[in-house]
């Protein structure tokens, strides 16, 4: 395993590198503030016991839903708010996506980390001014970019001076509604220097599968977690409810909370012999 360049998220909570793996997780969209906080406070727990470095991951605004008529979340302001909360009570890392230039000044008030989405990860002028933030930033890999693809999207952020970046896999469109994953590009990315997440809820997405909303495999995100854990990702992503069936998104490729802790010390046995 080729180690990629460890970056600091907060005070020592850093990723890459030979640094334990981290785990990005929490629910796709806010749905409401005492869920979101259920989800947050039983992540934090469980990576507390399993010593698992961790970010608390939840969308204020879902702007790339398949129908207009789709839920989106509380919008910037109220779910900002239900973030800081967050953070400030549990003592936990944010993250959340931005789709719009307009945001960044309110989200990097709140926000440990900024997310750059699949869809933007082209957009020069939308990564650049995430980058100027100096907050770390997760850019997705877009489904329709190769591995290699990514360097020139790393070159845009770091063009800033800002070199706190994470790239995070979520997969390759094959042919409509599905998606693979070719964990070749693990190295292929890493040899950036930067560390890379390996989205594994995502990869198991069939986007607009569902007709007006995604549909999903949840049943093989495991699998898929543990080969990008042997193939030397430095993090994982997922996607989590307490009953996945009735999330307002995402559902059908989030996992449940209660199947999270064996999969999690599953993961860490594998780092540990990968980086070994």
């Amino acid at each position: 395993m080729r180690p990629s360049n460890q970056i600091q998220i907060q005070g020592d909570l850093t990723i890459g590198g030979r640094a334990p793996l981290v785990l990005i997780a929490g629910p796709c969209v806010i749905e409401d503030p005492d869920t979101t906080f259920e989800i947050a406070a039983f992540l934090k727990d469980l990576t507390l016991r399993l010593k698992m470095p961790f970010v608390f991951k939840a969308s204020y605004d879902k702007a790339n839903r398949t129908s207009i008529d789709s839920f989106r979340g509380p919008g910037i302001r109220d779910g900002l708010q239900i973030l800081d909360e967050i953070k400030q009570k549990l003592h936990i890392c944010v993250l959340s996506d931005v789709h719009r230039i307009s945001e960044i000044s309110k989200a990097e008030k709140v926000l440990d980390m900024i997310q750059i989405p699949a869809f933007l990860c082209r957009q020069t002028d939308f990564i650049t001014e995430v980058a100027r933030t100096g907050k770390p930033v997760n850019i997705k890999k877009g489904q329709f970019l190769s591995p290699r693809d990514m360097g020139n999207v790393v070159k845009k952020a770091t063009s800033t001076g800002n070199h706190r970046i994470v790239i995070t896999e979520r997969g390759s469109m094959f042919g409509y509604n599905n998606l693979v994953v070719d964990f070749r590009g693990v190295p292929i990315m890493q040899t950036t220097g930067y560390p890379v997440v390996f989205d594994a809820t995502h990869s198991v997405q069939l986007p607009g599968g569902g007709g007006l909303s995604s549909g999903g495999e949840r049943e093989f995100a495991p699998l898929l977690a543990k080969a990008a854990v042997a193939a030397g990702v430095d993090g994982i992503f997922m996607e989590v409810h307490p009953d996945p069936d009735r999330a307002l998104c995402d559902g059908p490729n989030s996992l449940r909370l209660d199947t999270l802790e064996k999969l999690l010390m599953s993961l860490i046995k594998i780092r540990e012999a990968a980086v070994s």
